[in-house]
């Protein structure tokens, strides 16, 4: 597996992409909402942050939300904190956001993104302290959070297999465009104490930054990267995040599904 050369600035770098690969739920629509907690290593295997997340779905709504948080050693170079949640509206082959909201705190300092997204397309948005380079209104119109494009992919998975899919996205505070593309079946084996093992779908990512166009918040987020999908909940619309591999400005992290929980489904695949 690909791994990190550098820890203390992990979290500043890959914020936006880890974000939204597994689901967790902003107030509760449904009994049974489904939750994940996704383990995350960089160099030398080491233990760099811990995501926990759940999804809460009904015929024509649903709910996400993602907390996650530095842990070990990570800790000591840089603390961060981060809660991001959004709610919207669900058809059979589409998802439309209508609220999200992102509040990160990196050692202190904090940092909030807020979007409305109408109906009409047109977007709204805010984020504290503003950025070096204001998305233009234009830009925004037709987007979709980041959490809310992962979610997308992973409910056209259920319905074709297909990961082809391009997405718009708009979080309050970057402007870019996620190209999502098809990289064929594979088997797994259990490795570095995940004992999942079976066969996934696996996607390549690859990420085109519109705003900013320079500077040091343009290297913000995974570059590209390539996901493990796996149909862990058949229950559910969408499929689960298995592992992954993410390209950032600083080198390559790992990551893997530790427990699925849900529907139905109680699986604990690593420590």
């Amino acid at each position: 597996m690909l791994m990190v050369t550098k820890i203390p600035r992990f979290t500043c770098k890959i914020m936006l992409a880890l974000l939204a690969l597994a689901p967790a739920a902003a107030p509760a629509l449904a009994a049974d909402v489904i939750s994940l907690r996704l383990e995350v290593y960089g160099l030398a295997r080491l233990h760099v942050l811990t995501l926990h997340s759940q999804i809460d779905e009904l015929p024509d709504r649903y709910a996400i939300t993602v907390d996650y948080a530095t842990t070990g050693v990570a800790g000591l170079f840089v603390d961060v904190k981060t809660h991001a949640q959004v709610r919207g509206r669900l058809g059979p082959s589409w998802a439309q956001p209508e609220v999200f909201r992102n509040e990160t705190i990196r050692d202190g300092d904090a940092r909030k993104n807020s979007v409305d997204y109408h109906p009409d397309g047109t977007v709204a948005g805010s984020s504290t302290p503003p950025p070096a380079e204001p998305v233009p209104l234009a830009s925004m119109r037709g987007t979709v959070d980041n959490l809310t494009a992962y979610y997308l992919l992973e409910r056209q998975l259920v319905r074709t297999g297909s990961c082809a899919l391009a997405v718009p996205v708009f979080d309050g505070r970057f402007r870019y465009d996620l190209f999502f593309t098809d990289a064929g079946q594979q088997k797994l084996a259990p490795e570095h104490g995940q004992s999942y093992d079976g066969t996934v779908t696996v996607c390549r990512m690859r990420r085109h930054t519109l705003v900013p166009t320079g500077g040091k918040e343009s290297g913000e987020g995974a570059r590209q990267g390539t996901i493990w999908y796996a149909n862990l909940v058949p229950s559910a619309g969408a499929m689960v995040p298995v592992r992954m591999e993410m390209e950032t400005q600083i080198g390559s992290v790992d990551g893997y599904v530790a427990e699925v929980h849900g529907r139905g489904v109680d699986l604990k695949l690593m420590e």
